[in-house]
């Protein structure tokens, strides 16, 4: 069977392709003369309109018609089998993230240039992110704090929202059914006048907890007794999710919108039963509301100026589906609720995006943004505010030659000043493109790295202590990029190398106790420590600057289309991640040296009537890296999908499809242990089918 995979793989390796390679087609046969990539306008790049081709920093692209051939009706889904750079560890908390080697902290994650939260240690909720809207998502690769500020250190993923004006009205809904009682179903409602228009979306997701084996190894390492255990490899959920988008059009140069969004999630955790070890008396409830309002006034075709407020509202806790006792009393009855944490941001911001001259444009911008968070476990209700401001010039100096310069400057209420510059190249003779970037990155500390005031009674039966740190610096990154493509309307290569170093990297730093420290400790917890807790309690932790972290790697994307209607992608990433911890360089966490993402797709249409779109994609990976544990093995996996567009009438198109996920049955079905990592969460084969209904 392993054979047969790496066969597939070279097959479609010997006809070197690119995932993102086609353009958003109304009318499904591909085309020679509309597919081509560099012909997609992006803007996460540069913050502003331009062809791909133009951009002197590289975005790879992924449209929703790429998600939708694939069959994708999830956002992780639709990263995770496109894009190779990037690697996902799923949990209750939510989803674990890694973008060219950096994890979560160090990625942006934007919808339509507005930052998303939602961290829930270390974890970020990406059902946040409704796949029905999206239009296409835009990924940069490496440091982008010039534009975007903290976090922009290992990348940017900017979700760009659909809102279609070509039909008076129009409505989607799309089901899709696939193994471990996953259901996703996404409908849109869209309305267009001349003045005004609305852009009506809900989501309903749900999945059942599961795992792999229910065998589990009693001792400290994997070897001897197990016993039956009910800790899910992937945890279950129920969701909903509606969003709302208004934008009146008074006059011909102006826009206003308004757009809110609430969201709704509770995990589906198994419960507590004799003879089988874990077990939950309650599940995670997340709750999430975010809105956004603003304009965008055209002076003229060269001046433009928009400005944008974003209020987004994130929490989370524990709510209880059982009794819970503690000496025969009743402490938490079933649906009592325990917030856990809270978090809010207020952000807003004023952009000018300027044409003073033919082949040049600039860009002046300001930003204000206050975080706020309350967690009851690390006793925290803070909140910090950061004033930005910014420029970016591209121009071109000779016909052939663009070049990017920008500056940021960052007033934050914690470490006070910090200046952020970019400058890049890009040189296009032909059809050649060689590209050179350097950017730098920062991260804000955390308010929890900054204030944390943590204790915990019994972790792996022991106390835990962690204190934040006011005096803590950003982390920064100095960020080296070079690449070079060639593409015409029958093949594209693109690659690149980078090399990213990050200073001052914070870490929570492991203290030994003694008898100072003992005093500090029991005067901070009066009410939680004893002389006899440390018995077991040993050191305690405090956030502190300390490591170094250096990402180097190749990313390879290529494209060919033999013939009308085929095409084959084929994108390779190499990312070797480091870190510097108490003078050892070791792997950095959860990375993976080598990825390849692969696809071909067919699609044909027949009397106008109906479509037939057939692809097949596959993901293969080296080992998922966790230094002090189990390294999570590598593994293969291929998905096919069929598609059947019948266009009913005018105003009428049916769409069912029906999948194979997991074709080859790869799964890590390995007995757990405390030290044990996975990297392939996929419950084995199964079939999948769906339903698109579109009216207009």
């Amino acid at each position: 069977m392993e054979k047969t995979q790496y066969l597939l793989a070279f097959a479609l390796c010997a006809n070197i392709t690119n995932a993102s390679a086609i353009q958003e087609n109304k009318q499904d046969t591909t085309s020679f003369k509309r597919i081509h990539q560099l012909e997609q306008v992006v803007i996460t790049g540069n913050g502003h309109r331009e062809l791909m081709k133009n951009s002197t920093t590289p975005v790879n692209v992924m449209t929703a018609r790429d998600i939708a051939k694939a069959g994708i009706t999830d956002f992780q889904d639709a990263l995770l089998r496109l894009v190779p750079n990037v690697q996902f560890a799923p949990s209750a908390m939510g989803s674990y993230i890694r973008l060219n080697g950096m994890g979560n902290k160090y990625i942006l994650i934007l919808i339509n240039g507005q930052k998303v939260i939602g961290d829930i240690a270390g974890n970020i909720d990406l059902n946040q992110i409704n796949i029905g809207q999206i239009k296409r998502i835009e990924v940069l690769n490496g440091a982008a704090s010039a534009l975007y500020g903290s976090d922009a250190i290992g990348g940017v993923i900017n979700i760009i929202t659909s809102q279609p004006k070509d039909k008076l009205v129009s409505v989607i809904s799309n089901t899709r059914i696939g193994a471990k009682g996953a259901l996703t179903e996404n409908v849109n409602l869209n309305i267009n006048t001349k003045w005004l228009s609305s852009y009506t979306s809900f989501s309903h997701n749900e999945l059942n907890s599961w795992r792999n084996n229910k065998y589990e190894y009693t001792g400290d390492k994997p070897v001897g007794k197990t016993a039956l255990s009910l800790q899910p490899l992937v945890v279950g959920y129920n969701q909903n999710m509606v969003n709302q988008r208004f934008e009146l059009h008074p006059v011909t140069n102006l826009m206003f919108y308004a757009e809110g969004s609430y969201n709704y999630k509770k995990t589906n955790r198994p419960r507590k039963q004799d003879g089988w070890l874990s077990g939950y008396d309650y599940d995670m409830r997340f709750k999430t509301s975010r809105w956004t309002a603003g304009a965008k006034y055209d002076f003229n075709s060269n001046h433009t100026l928009q400005v944008d407020f974003l209020s987004h509202n994130f929490r989370y806790g524990n709510e209880y589906a059982t009794d819970v006792a503690k000496n025969g009393i009743i402490v938490n009855h079933i649906g009592d609720y325990s917030q856990s944490k809270k978090q809010k941001l207020y952000d807003l911001e004023a952009k000018s995006i300027n044409h003073f001259y033919n082949g040049s444009t600039t860009i002046f911008g300001g930003e204000w943004k206050n975080d706020f968070m309350n967690t009851t476990s690390g006793n925290v209700d803070k909140h910090v505010y950061n004033i930005s401001g910014y420029a970016q010039h591209d121009t071109k100096l000779l016909e052939e030659l663009t070049a990017t310069l920008g500056v940021r400057f960052d007033h934050n209420e914690a470490f006070g000043n910090h200046i952020t510059p970019k400058a890049a190249l890009l040189f296009n003779p032909g059809k050649f493109r060689f590209r050179a970037n350097y950017a730098m990155g920062f991260r804000s500390p955390g308010l929890d790295e900054l204030y944390y005031h943590y204790y915990n009674s019994n972790m792996r039966g022991k106390p835990v202590v962690t204190f934040g740190n006011k005096d803590l610096d950003p982390e920064t990154s100095n960020y080296f990029s070079v690449s070079a493509g060639y593409g015409n309307h029958i093949f594209s290569l693109d690659i690149t190398g980078y090399m990213n170093f990050v200073n001052d990297m914070i870490i929570k730093d492991v203290i030994d106790i003694d008898d100072a420290s003992k005093q500090m400790l029991l005067e901070a917890f009066p009410q939680d420590l004893t002389e006899n807790s440390f018995k077991k309690m040993k050191t305690y932790n405090r956030y502190i600057n300390s490591d170094k972290g250096f990402v180097r790697g190749i990313n390879a994307n290529a494209s060919l289309y033999p013939f009308n209607g085929f095409m084959l992608t084929a994108n390779y990433a190499y990312t070797y991640a480091t870190t510097k911890t108490g003078g050892e360089w070791i792997p950095l966490e959860r990375t993976v040296r080598n990825t390849v993402t692969l696809a071909a797709n067919y699609n044909h249409t027949w009397w106008n009537k109906y479509t037939l779109n057939i692809n097949i994609n596959g993901r293969l990976q080296s080992k998922t890296y966790y230094p002090g544990y189990e390294d999570a093995p590598g593994f293969g996996i291929w998905n096919l999908n069929t598609s059947h567009n019948f266009v009913i009438s005018k105003w009428l198109q049916i769409e069912p499809s029906l999948g194979i996920d997991n074709i080859f049955d790869q799964v890590d079905n390995r007995v757990d242990w405390i030290n044990r990592r996975y990297a392939n969460y996929t419950p084995g084969t199964s079939v999948v089918f769906g339903v698109k209904v579109k009216f207009n």
